[in-house]
């Protein structure tokens, strides 16, 4: 008979407190914040509570999830290689305009447009993504300096493209854009009621988190990778050449950045606009965090988020800034990262404990 491996009950019961005592902390720490500002905490509690049975909420939820679960991912194939990708959100946006003017550029039919237009938001996002990976490759350059200023970099650069080499607004019209894709090159909606929808790029973020489990837990390479992240000594012994991981993590993490855009793209806006969302990169690294960098974990901190924003709106009709939504989901994170790191902490010392107990009984009966 096979071995089946059981679970440690108490590895178990720390993962599933550890979220819950996170989210028990952040509600505690959001309703002192909301009674030292003379609000009623009750208030919030309910309106959010309210918003759960909620269709269209869910569904604007559901939506909202899609772009900040592929963010989510992006970062977190950084995270496994130790490398940490604060340039997602310049990423995603080369990534969009490039789909956006190529997209807008042939003429295909439909599934071909789509998945043409899905293949030049990969390249624009791992092409950017190339620049701090030569640049800590060649020159040692940390990632997060090294991204954050390519962040200021593609925000400009994207704006000025689309604002003049490839504008395609009209004069006069209110919004400035590129040229409109075709419509062989927009993806429909799974259900839709009214302005309410969930776009049919849930299923390409699906087949994304398909294909990061995969290629993280299932293969040679993610295997390297983790190894490359845990210790890269160890790895380079082992016959893995860190340096090429920290290259092919970089491009991995930039392309899944350059789908990121994609869903606003190719579901709603047809064009690369000036209302285009902001925002999305930084919000994946909390999702990242909050899904503990699994793509499970990561499709529920997705939705978490994208509720907390839909559902956040209806705060001002009760007289509630909702700028303690934004708080709320600040402090969950940070209430995750510290729960996790404390169980971690209280595991490892645990197993020691353990080892050593070992180790001792049969020091004794060597002896005895």
């Amino acid at each position: 008979m096979a071995n089946i491996r059981v679970p440690d009950p108490r590895r178990v019961a720390a993962a599933i407190a550890a979220p819950l005592i996170a989210v028990a902390i952040a509600g505690g720490v959001s309703a002192v914040l909301l009674v030292l500002t003379g609000h009623d905490p009750a208030v919030v509690l309910n309106t959010l509570g309210n918003r759960l049975g909620e269709t269209n909420t869910l569904m604007d939820a559901a939506n909202r999830a899609i772009p900040l679960y592929l963010s989510g991912i992006a970062v977190a194939v950084g995270f496994k290689m130790n490398l940490f990708n604060i340039g997602v959100e310049g990423q995603y946006k080369v990534g969009a305009l490039t789909a956006a003017v190529l997209g807008a550029a042939v003429t295909l039919p439909g599934p071909l447009h789509v998945v043409f237009c899905l293949l030049a938001g990969l390249i624009g996002g791992a092409l950017w993504a190339t620049v701090p990976a030569v640049l800590k490759v060649k020159r040692g350059i940390n990632e997060v300096v090294s991204t954050i200023m390519l962040n200021f970099i593609a925000i400009s650069l994207v704006a000025w493209l689309y604002t003049g080499v490839f504008k395609g607004s009209a004069a006069g019209e209110l919004n400035t854009r590129t040229k409109y894709l075709p419509e062989s090159a927009w993806m429909p909606d799974l259900v839709s009621n009214g302005s309410h929808r969930v776009n049919s790029f849930a299923i390409v973020a699906v087949l994304v988190g398909v294909a990061y489990y995969l290629l993280v837990w299932k293969s040679r390479f993610g295997f390297q990778l983790r190894a490359s992240g845990a210790n890269p000594f160890a790895a380079r012994t082992s016959g893995v050449d860190p340096t090429k991981m920290v290259f092919r993590a970089m491009l991995i993490s930039g392309a899944a950045a350059g789908l990121v855009g994609l869903p606003e793209l190719l579901g709603d806006k047809h064009a690369y606009t000036d209302t285009f969302s902001v925002g999305l990169g930084f919000d994946g690294i909390a999702v990242a965090l909050l899904g503990r960098k699994h793509p499970i974990g990561i499709a529920i901190g997705a939705l978490v988020w994208g509720f907390l924003d839909a559902a956040g709106r209806f705060l001002d009709l009760d007289g509630i800034p909702r700028e303690i939504v934004t708080i709320l989901q600040g402090v969950i994170v940070l209430a995750v990262v510290i729960t996790y790191q404390v169980a971690e902490q209280f595991a490892q010392r645990r197993i020691t404990a353990e080892t050593a107990a070992k180790a001792e009984r049969l020091d004794l009966e060597v002896a005895g």
